[in-house]
């Protein structure tokens, strides 16, 4: 039987997969802050982009946000938000 015809077998870190939106966009933060970026210009400018340029590759900051979607990513802005200012 060649390698071609068997099943290979992919396992993702489970603790990969628990990263929260949160924990992502601090630790992106935190390695804009690292490159003297403006870390709230970057995240806007990717959020509304896309573009992972936005993003440096420093403390692997540019694949952690790509972890999640950009909608997920604002949803978690936006909870953040409103829950320190709701009256």
């Amino acid at each position: 039987m060649s390698s071609m015809d068997k099943t290979m077998k992919f396992d993702v870190n489970p603790d990969e997969l628990k990263t929260s939106s949160e924990e992502i966009l601090l630790k992106v933060y935190d390695a804009l802050k690292e490159k003297d970026y403006n870390p709230i210009n970057q995240i806007v400018g990717y959020l509304l982009s896309g573009d992972p340029a936005y993003i440096p590759r420093h403390n692997n900051a540019r694949s952690l946000i790509r972890k999640k979607e950009r909608d997920e990513l604002i949803e978690e802005l936006v909870r953040s938000y409103l829950s320190q200012h709701r009256t």
